[in-house]
Formats: structure tokens, C-alpha cells, sequence
């Protein structure tokens, strides 16, 4: 399938291809996060990482700078990925940025959506895999950015402009990368559909974030804000999307900066990939958004339709979106900073705005760590902590609670970068010049690192067990003498919950303190009358016994500092 370089009107994306199908629901999956510049170069040569190597210092002035990792590197680390126990990757934005941009490492600023960025690979890199993810069972997610391109163009003058009542600023000119009179490859923007200057808002930089039209319609930094209700942007971005789905043989978007769309402009968006997919076999094709905000904020672009401005149509906008609510409160608890009763209150959203508590999982993408930070900029959940234990624990979490679960790389080899920017949390797993533990040249791939091992281990349980992929969730009273029982009143504590599917009730303790806990916990008495026995998966030689304890169900169980039990009856 040939790429049409300039123009969406001349792209290729037909309907009778035979594509691998999606899976039957997300929640099965356990997505593996990374960018891809600082994942892996496919050097075979670099050594591997030892503890002697930490501290040995890294430049800091190349931390912003593209370090080479590639499509390719991935690829050939999808073992390294599958063992960990994940069944997807999304990858970062690969598509064509400024190619004299030296600190567009990330992928968001994209001059050509036409094109995979050279910088990363090539279109036939990336069908390699996701062939290669397929065939192995596991799927590829891609994030895609509808909301800008990158600073493609200059306002007057070549001044910053800042968003300033709503007004519309005169373009300047476009960004050229040589000398020639006419528009090259590696200038403005393509495709041509989007040179002109009404495919732009053109109000200047954001300020204010928290204003709900400037965060909507200005610059997010120098990048330039689209116009999508405009039809041919809209338009132009609907087909180089199906492109990609049908050349690549995607599974799934990761939408970049919803909050930052209008709601009607990105339905419109989900519902033309979402019938497209549909059409050529991926009936659940993937569309998970990131929205920085709270429910209330979410729900404009989830699970519900959005009336279409001028019109009597109604469009559904995303399938999920990434659990940022939990995600404010997720650490703390986890580290014992701050009493579980935050993520109590998080899921008794579940039950208020949804019929169906139990799926309501489904519709976001649960993490701990991510490559912005911008809650606690900017540091990684490991930043300051020799704790490591705490890190399963985390993705433990993640792992036996509703949500499409996501690890953020290096976070199951401890990476624990912090510092001025995001930088920072976006170590180089492969080494490179910016490598983890302030250290470069060395690759972090390790297999038998503990946090790896114990979030496998987990994995491997959530996928044998459909409780904890579907499972009501309910927070469990403990008590120390068996008679009291409360929720724990402070993070020192044993945070327990309950994923209850049909007749299968799944127990889940964890010690979030740094020393032994010997509590009672509560069970449903009606699927676990005194006596059932209760063994742990993660050792299976280890079995518990319900008690009746004041009447109500209870067990009681040892769990040393940071331990975890998940426990089902024998």
C-alpha cells in the first residue's frame, strides 16, 4: 500500500483487508506504556546495567535531546514485555515531527501525519511489529494527536502571542527547514489539506489553564492549536487516522489532550474511527483519551453521547479514559501518606453514575506512574523511595482493582527519575546518554529484578482469574481483636477490598505499613461461611480459615511489612 506523501484526498485505506480482530474486552489486556525514543535502539552491544553503575553521572544537557530509540528496538523487546506479563503497547507518537527540532524526542509535535518520523523508523518498521505483537497475542496502541501540530508556523514578527479574550491573531509564516521557494517535505505542514491559516484557531499561547475557552482553543505552548470544527480539518484528520489503522494494522488510539477539544468535534473523531474499524472487522477497536480532570470533567467525553452543534445527531466520543482521579490519590495511600477512605470515595463515583458498577472498569485506563507527572512534577512513584516492594504493591493495585491496568516503562525495574521537567521521568531504558539511576551506556533490561518478578506474578494470577478483570469491587472492615471493625482510620494500615464475580468473591490484602500487621478481615458471608478455607495464589501453600467474628465472616491474616495476599476459596 502505497503512502501518498502530501495529500489525505489521495490516501488508500480500503475495506476488504483482513486485520487482526480486537480483543473481546480491554479489561483482559495489561498495557505496557513507553516512549519510544527512550525505550530501546536495538543495539545488541550495550551492556547491562549493575548496581556499581548508579550515580555514575549522565549528561544533563542531553536530556532533552533525541537519544535513538526505535521501532525496531521494540520489537525485538516484545518477549522482554509479553514475560512481564502485558498484552498490549502503546507507543508514544511516532509520526514525522520538525525534523530541526533536536527536543521533539516525544512525538507530539507533528509537522507530517503522513509520515513516520525517520527518526524512529519507517511504516515497514512498523508493520514489523505489529506483526510480530500479533503473533505473539498481544496488541499495539498508538497515541495520536488531533488536537495540534507542532510549531509549524510563526505568528507576525515571530513573537510569542498569548491568548487574550478569545482573539484571533493574523498568521505570520510558515516554518521552513531550507531555502527553496515552494513547500518541501520537511517544511510547514502536511498534508497540504491542512496549509492554510483557517485550519488553525490562532489565539496564541495558553496562560490560564483552568479557563475552560483559553485551555480549549489557545496553543498549548508553541505547538499550534487545529481548528477541528472546521470540516476539512476535521476531515483531513479522520483519513490519515484510517490510514494508519489500515497500514499498520492498529488496535487502538490513545487520544492526546482531550480536554483540550471541543466534545462534539471529538465525537465526531471517535465515531468515524470507531464505524471504520468496525467496517473492516476491529469491532472493538481501542479509542482511550488522556483528560486531566476530575469525573465530572470525564464524563463530557465518556460514556455518553455529544450532541452535534446544528445538527439532531448524537455521537459517542471515547470507549475510556485514563484514570487520572485515582491516580491524584493512588500513591499516597499506597505509601501510607494518606488513609484508603480517598480511594473509597474514588469508586463511589462508579456506583453513582453507573447502572453497572461492576463494568464500569472498562472505560478507564488505570497508572501509577506516567511520563508527564503533572500532579507531582516531576518525579516517578519510586523518586526518594528505597522501598521497592512498594512498587508491586502499586501496580498490584492496578492489577486486582476495575480498570484496564497500564505500567509506564522502567517503572518494573524501579526507575525512580525526579528533577526540574519531565525529563526526568523519561529515562532511557536501553542507556543512552540519559540512562536511569543517573548513570548511561547501560541497559536496565532485567528479567529477574524483583519489582519485575513480583508484577509478573501478579499478572499471571489477574489472567486466570475473571473476578479480578470483572469483578464488583468492595473495601473491606479489618480489626485488630476480631470484635471492633472499621475502616482503617489512617495509612498505617491494611488496605483489603473484595472483587466479587457471580459466586467467586477474590480477597485482596495489603500491608501499606513498615511493620507486620496479624488483622481480621471481613468476607461475604453468604460465599464464605466460617470455615471455608482460603488460599493464597501468590503462595499456594499458604491457606487461611473464615472465622465467625461477631457475627460476621472474618479471616485473619498475617502479612509481613509491604506484604500482599490475594486470597480465593480452596
Amino acid at each position: 500500500m502505497p503512502i501518498a506523501p502530501r495529500a489525505s484526498a489521495n490516501l488508500d485505506f480500503p475495506v476488504n483487508v483482513q486485520l487482526h480482530p480486537s480483543p473481546p474486552d480491554w479489561r483482559d489486556q495489561f498495557v505496557y506504556f513507553l516512549l519510544v525514543d527512550r525505550f530501546d535502539n536495538n543495539d545488541p552491544s550495550m551492556p547491562a546495567f549493575t548496581p556499581t553503575d548508579a550515580g555514575q553521572g549522565r549528561d544533563v544537557t542531553q536530556r532533552n535531546r533525541f537519544q535513538g530509540g526505535n521501532l525496531k528496538g521494540i520489537t525485538r523487546r516484545l518477549d522482554y514485555i509479553q514475560a512481564l506479563g502485558c498484552s498490549a503497547v502503546w507507543l508514544s507518537p511516532i509520526l514525522k515531527n520538525r525534523q530541526d527540532s533536536r527536543d521533539s524526542y516525544h512525538g507530539y509535535g507533528i509537522q507530517d501525519f503522513l509520515q513516520v518520523d525517520p527518526r524512529f523508523g519507517t511504516l515497514d518498521d512498523l508493520r514489523e511489529l505489529t506483526a510480530a505483537a500479533h503473533a505473539r497475542g498481544m496488541y499495539v496502541i498508538l497515541d495520536v494527536v488531533i488536537n495540534h501540530s507542532g510549531d509549524v508556523w510563526g505568528y507576525p514578527g515571530d513573537f510569542p502571542y498569548y491568548y487574550y479574550q478569545g482573539q484571533t491573531y493574523p498568521f505570520g509564516f510558515w516554518r521552513k527547514h531550507g531555502q527553496a521557494a515552494s513547500l518541501q517535505d520537511d517544511d510547514a505542514v502536511w498534508p497540504v489539506e491542512l496549509q492554510s491559516s483557517d485550519a488553525f484557531k490562532r489565539r496564541g499561547q495558553i496562560r490560564n489553564w483552568y479557563d475552560e475557552h483559553e485551555a480549549r482553543d489557545g496553543d498549548f505552548l508553541s505547538l499550534k492549536e487545529l481548528d477541528i470544527t472546521h470540516s476539512t480539518v476535521l476531515d483531513t484528520l479522520i483519513k490519515v487516522h484510517k490510514f494508519w489503522i489500515a497500514s499498520a494494522d492498529l488496535d487502538g488510539f490513545r487520544i492526546d489532550t482531550v480536554k483540550h477539544l471541543e466534545d462534539s468535534a471529538a465525537a465526531i473523531f471517535c465515531n468515524a474511527i470507531r464505524e471504520y474499524t468496525r467496517r473492516i472487522g476491529k469491532h472493538n477497536f481501542f479509542l482511550f483519551g488522556e483528560i486531566v480532570a476530575d469525573d465530572a470533567t470525564i464524563q463530557k467525553y465518556l460514556g455518553r453521547n455529544s450532541r452535534i452543534a446544528g445538527t439532531n445527531e448524537r455521537f459517542p466520543a471515547l470507549d475510556a479514559a485514563l484514570d487520572f482521579p485515582l491516580y491524584f490519590s493512588l500513591e499516597e495511600v499506597i505509601k501510607g501518606l494518606a488513609n484508603p477512605a480517598a480511594l473509597r470515595q474514588r469508586y463511589e463515583s462508579f456506583r453513582t453514575n453507573y447502572a453497572d458498577h461492576g463494568a464500569a472498569g472498562s472505560q478507564f485506563v488505570t497508572f501509577v506512574d506516567n511520563h508527564d507527572q503533572m500532579a507531582r512534577p516531576y518525579r516517578r512513584f519510586m523518586h526518594g523511595n528505597s522501598i521497592s516492594q512498594q512498587a508491586v504493591l502499586a501496580i498490584g493495585y492496578l492489577l486486582t482493582s476495575p480498570g484496564v491496568p497500564c505500567i509506564y516503562y522502567g517503572t518494573e525495574q524501579g526507575f525512580d527519575g525526579g528533577g526540574s521537567d519531565d525529563a526526568y521521568v523519561r529515562e532511557c531504558l536501553f542507556g543512552g546518554t540519559w540512562g536511569g539511576f543517573d548513570s548511561g551506556g547501560r541497559h536496565c533490561f532485567n528479567p529477574t529484578n524483583e519489582i519485575y518478578q513480583g508484577i509478573r506474578a501478579i499478572a499471571q494470577i489477574r489472567r486466570q482469574t475473571p473476578a479480578l478483570r470483572y469483578g464488583r469491587l468492595y473495601f473491606r472492615e479489618i480489626s485488630g481483636d476480631g470484635i471492633h471493625f472499621g475502616h482503617p482510620l489512617d495509612g498505617h494500615c491494611t488496605l483489603a477490598y473484595s472483587r466479587i464475580l457471580d459466586t467467586d468473591e477474590m480477597l485482596i490484602a495489603m500491608n501499606l505499613d513498615s511493620a507486620a500487621r496479624n488483622d481480621f478481615i471481613t468476607v461475604d458471608r453468604n460465599l464464605n461461611p466460617p470455615g471455608t478455607q482460603l488460599r493464597d495464589l501468590l503462595q499456594p501453600a499458604h491457606t487461611f480459615s473464615v472465622e465467625d467474628r461477631a457475627g460476621r465472616s472474618a479471616v485473619r491474616i498475617d502479612l509481613p511489612q509491604h506484604g500482599m495476599v490475594i486470597l480465593q476459596a480452596v
